[in-house]
């Protein structure tokens, strides 16, 4: 009998070096600077995700987001997921097949709605414009008069193009139609009023990682006293399990019964990051970031360069800065990324290469913040030729 040995199998020895991630001042659209007493919270142990105390944060989160929404009545709840998380939550519950969906068009952003009424089976139309328009409130009551729809979204902060579009007569004239109002607040959450109830938003969702200055992660939602009762005479289950927002709301607000094994961590970064905006004061952090967008909009004049947006319709979270001719936009980011670890970034869709997209949230949101931004701008600018 033949006898075969085993041999030892033998595998290179791989050594990997602790993490160091570069120095970043993160100035584009988002994620943006985290504040140092979120990255603490994340470093405290963990609780299961049915343990009493974790129910505790959540619930402070959900109160701590009231008044950052502006929302006088209705609930907040929290995603386990990113900002498209809380789009396609928002869509896929409220937007049954054969629903008439009506749509704000001027972005990238309106695109994905769009995309995801369809896929849930919806009867959609749109209104559009180009990109970086807003729309007129006469033209919005329009638009829904005429289309009788049963729900409406708009883009709130357009992250693609800078505009900042007003909702109040999109919600009066839905809900005049009997339509329910979807509002993507994920750019204006934390650093613009979003104002919900008295706008008559609905639904309202978001991120954590842009103004609020908490890692990317979770989806903040908001949903009115109507939006509840539609929820909850809905007969038919949403097509999305992990989405029902039906089961989100039970698991974290009512029995507790499980739902998913949440993200216990993010949730300690949110709370954290919402107690930080509490304790500056909600109206007080909109007025500083109103202030620095001032500030960098009066910089970047004095350069000679031009704003996408016209004044009234910006956002001030995030700036849409036209690229000056003969400028190659993507050598200016690379400067501003290796010469001085800022990063910004450039439009896509049919602004690629046509503006730079500017974040000034959070930590950054400070006149002197501000005015580095400005210096090294206009470093890179030179570097390529440009001259005011």
């Amino acid at each position: 009998m033949t006898v075969i040995s085993a041999q030892k199998e033998t595998r290179p020895t791989t050594t990997y070096s602790p993490l160091a991630p570069p120095r970043r001042y993160l100035f584009g659209p988002g994620p943006s600077m985290v504040h140092p007493r979120v990255y603490e919270a994340l470093s405290k142990p963990i609780v299961g995700h049915l343990d009493p105390y974790f129910f505790g944060v959540m619930q402070e989160i959900q109160q701590l987001l009231k008044p950052v929404f502006g929302a006088d009545d209705g609930v907040t709840m929290v995603i386990s997921g990113t900002g498209s998380a809380g789009m396609e939550a928002s869509v896929a519950n409220f937007v049954e097949p054969g629903t008439k969906f009506a749509v704000f068009a001027n972005g990238y952003f309106c695109d994905r709605i769009t995309e995801m009424g369809k896929r849930q089976g919806a009867s959609v139309v749109r209104l559009e414009k180009p990109w970086g328009d807003t729309f007129a409130d006469q033209e919005a009551v329009d638009f829904i008069r005429r289309e009788q729809p049963q729900v409406v979204a708009y883009v709130h902060a357009e992250t693609s193009t800078g505009a900042l579009q007003s909702g109040r007569a999109i919600c009066s004239a839905a809900h005049d139609v009997g339509a329910l109002v979807i509002a993507d607040c994920v750019t204006s959450l934390g650093g613009i009023p979003v104002n919900a109830a008295k706008t008559g938003i609905d639904v309202a969702y978001s991120c954590s990682q842009k103004g609020l200055s908490c890692p990317p992660g979770l989806s903040p939602m908001f949903l009115s006293s109507r939006a509840m009762n539609w929820l909850g005479s809905r007969t038919s289950s949403p097509r999305s399990w992990y989405l029902d927002l039906k089961l989100i709301y039970d698991y974290s607000t009512v029995s507790h019964r499980y739902h998913h094994t949440a993200p216990i961590s993010m949730f300690y970064a949110l709370r954290e990051a919402l107690v930080v905006i509490a304790e500056e004061g909600i109206e007080n952090r909109w007025e500083r970031h109103r202030r620095c967008h001032e500030a960098f909009v009066k910089g970047v004049e004095a350069m000679g360069l031009r704003m996408l947006v016209p004044e009234g319709q910006r956002i001030w979270t995030l700036n849409t800065v036209s690229v000056p001719q003969g400028v190659d936009e993507a050598k200016v980011k690379s400067r501003l990324l290796e010469e001085e670890g800022i990063e910004i970034l450039g439009g896509f869709g049919p602004l690629a290469g046509k503006v730079f997209r500017i974040g000034i949230m959070g930590p950054l949101a400070t006149e002197e913040h501000v005015q580095f931004l400005l210096r090294e701008l206009k470093k890179s600018l030179a570097s390529q030729g440009y001259r005011p």
